[in-house]
């Protein structure tokens, strides 16, 4: 299958989905079976622990869908817990500033790119035994780093972070992005989309990706024309909530139209009383002779 790294560095369109709600075994099979080339597995606002996590990564990997983990913070011991349960694609919220993107890089990256703790023969390289510089050149050559654009600061150094050697990819959070603006959910204000095309215009002169949560088909449509590649649509709660909505309501109208419509209400009959029907034929009332 095809690595995220190996994604990053494709211009063409990659299309994944969210995953806030449902860690179960087959996710990554269904997402795989209805065309996404890759998942985002939410750590930040999912309540999703470290050991949901863990048994997520396999979950993917066994069905070839390539995986990206938002951590909870970008604090180091997150970051490397992440990296050490198997996790190829690593996204970071808020990074405002070229330092704390380098920090996460050396978080994220063995010597001699980063200062990464040493953790071998666990679950990132399968548990298998191998020479030590081996290890560490293909953890380097793996691991994906996503750098979330979430604050008017970080817009402003888009084009410094996107200059770093580690970071692979510049991803908008466009909710928390809005609020930092000033603006909150104004996507069409001009404060915002010069803030996207600032970052846009950082990304493209350093040949890195663009990534983004989307809403809608028509979004996506219009984001990847601006130059997005990696397009995430939606969630796995919104995609159940609004199909389910939409079902439920067509079949309520349906049921309140045609000729249904126009017969009177039944009314259901209530069941007979136990022993009823054998009283009646006894002849309950009437004078026993023996």
């Amino acid at each position: 299958m095809p690595t995220l790294k190996h994604l990053a560095q494709d211009e063409s369109l990659k299309i994944g989905h969210f995953i806030v709600e449902f860690a179960t075994p087959g996710i990554g099979h269904i997402m795989k079976s209805a065309g996404c080339d890759f998942v985002l597995f939410d750590m930040e606002h999912s309540g999703f622990g470290f050991e949901t996590l863990k048994s997520a990564v396999r979950y993917m990997q066994a069905a070839q869908l390539p995986m990206i983990a938002r951590v909870p913070s970008r604090d180091y011991h997150d970051i490397a817990r992440v990296c050490d349960m198997g996790a190829e694609g690593i996204m970071l919220p808020m990074v405002s500033t070229p330092a704390e993107a380098q920090r996460i890089v050396d978080s994220i990256k063995y010597v001699p790119q980063g200062m990464r703790g040493v953790a071998l023969q666990v679950a990132h390289d399968d548990y298998r035994a191998g020479p030590v510089p081996d290890k560490f050149r293909a953890a380097n050559e793996r691991t994906t780093v996503f750098a979330q654009i979430e604050t008017a600061e970080g817009v402003a150094n888009a084009e410094a972070m996107a200059a770093i050697d580690g970071i692979d990819c510049l991803w908008v959070g466009h909710f928390d992005l809005s609020c930092s603006l000033g603006i909150p959910g104004q996507f069409d204000n001009p404060k915002f989309t010069d803030a996207i095309q600032r970052t846009i215009d950082g990304s493209r002169k350093h040949g890195k990706a663009l990534g983004r949560l989307v809403p809608s088909v028509a979004v996506g449509h219009e984001l990847h024309e601006a130059g997005f590649d990696f397009i995430c649509y939606s969630g796995d709660v919104w995609v159940l909530h609004n199909a389910l909505k939409e079902a439920v309501d067509a079949l309520r109208a349906g049921a309140g139209s045609g000729e249904s419509a126009a017969k009177p209400a039944a009314k259901r009959t209530p069941p007979a009383k136990a022993g009823a029907g054998r009283a009646g034929r006894a002849g309950v009332g009437r004078p026993r002779t023996r």
